[in-house]
């Protein structure tokens, strides 16, 4: 029986893709670095920023930090008019936490940006708990985040599933043991998502309820 979900944040709960996308251009446009497809970018979202910005912006070794702090510095001014909540979300995780289900987040977003967006939308006090890149755990594909989650929450594996828009949100929860579900409408469909054999795919946020 499910009584734990732990959810990604970014392409599965918010459609930041956009906001982060501009921000990465305007952190190439700042550190006077070419322009980079913005496919090539939008395929690294979900891992750490510091490889968004090295894969994704194909920014130079030596100059990631400094990449990672331009970005960070800029992301709300750049960002905010493209941040939004995906159909469905606010509704269906209201009705999940007063079902009696216990909610988490996995995200590797910085613990600031995160609890701001959920402030901003009204969501922030319906989480148990959140793992963010701020708390240093081994960055997706990892398990680790869903691990710490699990024992911080009391849970077993076998009583969670974890929910994300791209592959290594589905390899980090079968990598900790649990069920998995990937959603279509994130940063990588449903022909990328199935090559990481999540347990169910779903196209609307709404359809997760099927899955529990």
């Amino acid at each position: 029986m499910t009584r734990y979900v732990i959810f990604d944040f970014d392409g599965t709960l918010a459609d930041t893709s956009e906001g982060i996308i501009n921000t990465v251009c305007t952190t190439l446009e700042i550190m006077g670095l070419p322009p980079q497809p913005r496919g090539q970018i939008r395929a690294t979202i979900g891992l750490p920023l510091s490889e968004t910005i090295r894969i994704g912006g194909l920014v130079p070794e030596d100059r990631v930090d400094e990449g990672v702090q331009i970005y960070r510095d800029n992301f709300f001014a750049v960002a905010t008019g493209h941040i939004k909540l995906f159909p469905g979300v606010k509704e269906t995780l209201l009705g999940l936490h007063d079902a009696g289900l216990k909610l988490a987040i996995a995200t590797s977003r910085g613990s600031n940006s995160l609890h701001t967006i959920l402030q901003n939308y009204g969501i922030d006090g319906i989480f148990d708990e959140v793992a963010t890149s701020s708390d240093h755990y081994e960055p997706k594909p990892s398990p680790d985040m869903v691990l710490k989650l699990l024992q911080r929450m009391g849970a077993s594996a076998a009583e969670a599933l974890v929910v994300g828009d791209t592959t290594f949100d589905i390899l980090m929860g079968s990598g900790a043991g649990c069920r998995t579900c990937g959603v279509t409408y994130g940063n990588h469909g449903r022909t990328t998502l199935a090559t990481a054999s999540p347990d169910f795919i779903v196209d609307s946020f709404p359809e997760i309820r099927e899955a529990l």
